[in-house]
């Protein structure tokens, strides 16, 4: 029999114990977290520079450079959407082109967070207002000083090398790994 208890729970996730039977019988006290899905985007202005935003993370007591990125929770709000935005709300931007590369777990060894990664293209200033909790400032950055950034350690966050990653497979070889393109 499995026992689940919710340990903590705010707007974006709820933290979860639960005893799960493993095999032969021995039961684990597991914890991990349910997240709501999420969205990043590799937006690309006309110049095809990258739009990067840097950010203060409080758990990691630094500012980021990252790509924007987002949680569905404006109701039944599809990835697209809140892909659309998210951009709209960090970068000031919305995208006339929007494609699906990559959806999956971040961190399926405690959390079953989802997130679907976009490339946003023909962008046009159209932007909303931002997140009370946020102060962004938007960088862009050519995609090849963006690797180099990655490469010495200057981009630290691994949804944003991922996102690299797979902007650029797309770009050299028009391939996605996503079942859809929007």
């Amino acid at each position: 029999m499995q026992k689940k208890t919710k340990a903590y729970g705010c707007r974006i996730f709820t933290v979860w114990e639960e005893d799960v039977a493993l095999a032969g019988g021995k039961i684990s006290r597991q914890s991990w977290i349910d997240h709501k899905p999420t969205v990043a985007v590799m937006a690309l202005n006309d110049k095809k520079e990258l739009l990067l935003i840097r950010q203060f993370r409080v758990p990691t007591g630094g500012h980021f450079l990252e790509i924007p990125a987002g949680t569905m929770d404006n109701g039944p709000e599809s990835p697209a959407l809140c892909a659309k935005r998210e951009l709209a709300e960090e970068t000031g931007f919305r995208a006339g082109k929007l494609t699906e590369l990559f959806a999956g777990y971040l961190l399926p060894g405690y959390c079953n967070e989802y997130m679907h990664f976009f490339l946003a293209e023909d962008l046009v200033f159209d932007p909303l207002p931002p997140d009370e909790d946020e102060s962004i400032e938007v960088i862009p950055t050519p995609l090849k000083q963006a690797f180099e950034m990655l490469q010495k350690g200057d981009i630290p966050d691994a949804k944003t090398a991922l996102g690299l990653l797979l902007v650029d497979r797309y770009l050299n070889n028009k391939t996605n790994f996503s079942k859809t393109s929007l």
